[in-house]
């Protein structure tokens, strides 16, 4: 059997690696996961959050659960209606992309690899967000929401 060096080894390894396959400290997740440009307008005394299905829809969670999250953090009342969301008062694009930004960072995103290949289990009684990339499990905390500024 030959022997190798552990740098002609690690040498050997990288030179199989496919081209393209970079590292999330390369970007590599950012570039893969972006979510869509949110419709957000105002009328009236009403926000009007277009295409929340698609967001709920690309980010793979529950409809219920982002209008819940964003009833909470925005500090107002709403329904959805058919594929949007309606909220009461006036919130600009801006503030409603924080929100989103904030339950990405707190339910989807990954702590562990930043991937957004996450899903809700329960253990035992506690709900907890696991990746499906790297394995990671950390637990979901419940917390009391802090109203957004208009």
């Amino acid at each position: 059997m030959k022997e190798y060096e552990y740098e002609q080894l690690l040498d050997r390894a990288l030179r199989q690696l496919p081209e393209g396959s970079g590292t999330a400290a390369e970007g590599e997740a950012d570039s893969r996961f972006a979510v869509p440009m949110l419709r957000v307008f105002v009328e009236g005394k009403t926000t009007i959050f277009d295409n929340f299905d698609a967001v709920c829809d690309y980010i793979n969670r529950e409809q219920e659960h982002l209008m819940k999250f964003l009833l909470n953090e925005l500090g107002t009342a709403g329904k959805k209606e058919g594929s949007r969301a309606i909220f009461q008062g006036q919130f600009s694009r801006e503030v409603v992309e924080q929100q989103i930004q904030r339950y990405l960072d707190e339910f989807v995103l990954c702590w562990e690899c930043k991937k957004p290949d996450t899903h809700f289990v329960k253990m035992d009684r506690v709900w907890v967000l696991k990746c499906d990339a790297c394995g990671a499990v950390r637990p979901i905390m419940k917390r009391k929401g802090v109203k957004a500024r208009k």
